[in-house]
């Protein structure tokens, strides 16, 4: 069965890229979407940075049509500020707006955003309200298991806010204490799904790694798709191999040497498109040791790449790349 947010058809059980700061810009993006990704986000956008215009958010909101289906995510601890952002967003045309409840990184949450309103249910089921209100689109949230060990309120959560109109819910199987710490507990997110009040999607995160726990996990807990974030930072093929172990019940090969420089120069390429050759160039430097993991020997090379901030060459490291190390991988 199809699973819909709104209007918007995912097809039978979606993989959906985690929006990551500093991560999920249009660039890498791009390459999840050409490896499988059915739906994916824009990194987090303060609310304060949009109603104030703030250059840095307002470039957050770029979307691009092949990124379809898209959700601009926000975050803020000011309800007008939200309602302000929510219109903002709403503006660049996304097909979703997505608030997050779950990021607990101390300057979002200890400024009382992100997973900081899981302190606040009565503030939290205001706000959605508020930005439910504000926009056409359909509204979604992703959040955690609750602040800590002791609250973990989450399955009330889920009962208010779609009482207000949400559309989908992702819950990350940890609390705002565990940071990212220790196991994902999704037993908590079955349950949601689980609870016959629920009509809306219910997507799982944290701690998918694999097509086996990805197909494991599926059966085990029932969830209506996966979000994948970290497992997919520098090896966005982690779309398309969950897709054909769900299909196939096999792995798929792993990407060569050659498919590794490819999809590395196509991300480089779109960063230099999108942020100009020196921005582009240097935020890229984060990227090359994930995309070229398990290459025995690869330091030196790694050095080069990151110390470089003439496109040509770098081009050129990289087409080394295709025939020093194709033997070579771990």
């Amino acid at each position: 069965m199809s699973v819909k947010i709104g209007n918007i058809d995912l097809g039978n059980f979606p993989l959906l890229l985690a929006p990551m700061e500093d991560v999920s810009d249009p660039p890498f993006r791009y390459v999840c979407k050409q490896n499988g990704a059915d739906m994916m986000y824009t990194e987090f956008i303060s609310s304060e940075g949009l109603i104030r215009d703030a250059a840095k958010s307002i470039k957050k909101l770029d979307i691009f049509e092949y990124e379809r289906p898209i959700g601009i995510q926000i975050f803020g601890s000011d309800i007008n500020s939200m309602r302000g952002a929510t219109e903002i967003s709403t503006q660049a045309n996304p097909d979703l707006v997505d608030i997050n409840y779950g990021c607990p990184v101390k300057n979002v949450a200890c400024r009382g955003a992100g997973a900081s309103l899981l302190q606040d249910i009565d503030k939290m089921v205001a706000m959605t309200k508020a930005v439910v209100e504000s926009t056409h689109l359909p509204v979604t949230v992703k959040t955690r298991l609750g602040w800590d060990d002791n609250t973990k309120n989450v399955y009330e959560v889920a009962e208010r806010l779609q009482d207000v109109g949400i559309k989908a819910l992702t819950i990350h199987g940890r609390t705002r204490a565990q940071m990212y710490k220790g196991v994902a507990d999704w037993t908590l997110i079955s349950e949601i799904k689980k609870n016959p009040r629920i009509q809306i999607p219910i997507f799982g995160n944290g701690d998918i790694d694999s097509p086996e726990k990805a197909a494991n996990w599926r059966l085990e807990y029932g969830v209506d798709g996966m979000m994948i974030g970290r497992a997919a930072i520098g090896y966005p093929w982690i779309f398309r191999e969950v897709k054909h172990f769900f299909e196939t019940g096999q792995h798929r090969d792993k990407p060569t040497i050659a498919e590794r420089v490819e999809v590395c120069r196509t991300h480089l390429e779109k960063s230099i498109e999108w942020k100009g050759p020196k921005t582009g160039i240097f935020e890229m430097r984060r990227h090359y040791s994930n995309y070229f993991k398990g290459i025995e020997n690869f330091k030196e090379t790694r050095m080069k790449l990151v110390s470089s901030d003439n496109i040509q060459e770098i081009y050129d490291i990289l087409q080394s790349i295709e025939s020093n190390f194709s033997l070579e991988l771990a």
